[in-house]
């Protein structure tokens, strides 16, 4: 399963663990008990575990991801390490995340916007509409970054190591990770990327992923977002 996203990105499901029974049956076991086909006891079930915040059941549900996002994406999607955590208190335990290496492989995809926003008004952090010099910006864009490429492929071709090359690379040029996370950990992800004030770039790759959630796992994502209370 596989969405494209921005200009040269996407968002691939490579592996996953668990179904919708997943999380009903991991609340039950408390009880030694086992279902094979989901029910309306069930969504209830899972309604109830949502709303009272018994968020255990939900991390035994798996999905490991492929991504290829801009640097500046992947950044702030680093932060999002809940959902794995068993019985340490490190935010990191357990968490998978494998980014490729700028050091063995040439950087050579870069994103490029195909509309320049305004900042906002009303907040610091944020960008709104459109400015009216689109083209303007897109040539001073294109010029610098044509310097760029052409600067980072000659320094390489005169010997520089890969890894000192990068040091001039801005923060569009695309990256690929392997991010593996519980089912907790991606729904807390498209709750904070999702939504207005989150940057453009990455509510797309947010966008994407709660549409591929809902295919893997319609009922447990539906209840999710009808009955937590951050939404």
């Amino acid at each position: 399963m596989k969405e494209e996203v921005l200009d040269q990105g996407f968002l691939e499901i490579l592996d996953k663990l668990g179904n919708d029974l997943t999380v009903v049956n991991s609340a039950r076991v408390s009880f030694g008990k086992r279902k094979t086909e989901y029910t309306d006891g069930d969504r209830k079930l899972v309604k109830f575990l949502v709303k009272n915040k018994h968020w255990s059941p939900f991390r035994h549900i798996i999905v490991q991801f492929h991504i290829k996002a801009p640097e500046f994406v992947m950044r702030q999607w680093y932060k999002h390490v809940v959902g794995i955590e068993t019985t340490s208190s490190s935010m990191t335990k357990d968490h998978a995340w494998n980014e490729i290496s700028g050091r063995y492989v040439p950087v050579s995809d870069f994103y490029k916007p195909s509309n320049w926003r305004a900042q906002s008004e009303n907040n610091k952090q944020a960008s709104e509409g459109s400015i009216e010099k689109q083209d303007e910006a897109t040539k001073i864009f294109d010029g610098i970054m044509q310097s760029i490429v052409d600067s980072y492929e000659k320094l390489m071709e005169l010997g520089v190591a890969k890894e000192q090359a990068r040091l001039i690379l801005p923060l569009n040029q695309y990256t690929e990770v392997y991010w593996t996370a519980s089912f907790q950990a991606i729904m807390n992800f498209i709750e904070l990327r999702d939504e207005s004030t989150a940057q453009w770039e990455i509510r797309q790759y947010a966008i994407a992923m709660k549409k591929m959630m809902m295919e893997l796992y319609p009922e447990t994502t539906k209840i999710w977002f009808e009955n937590n209370s951050h939404n």
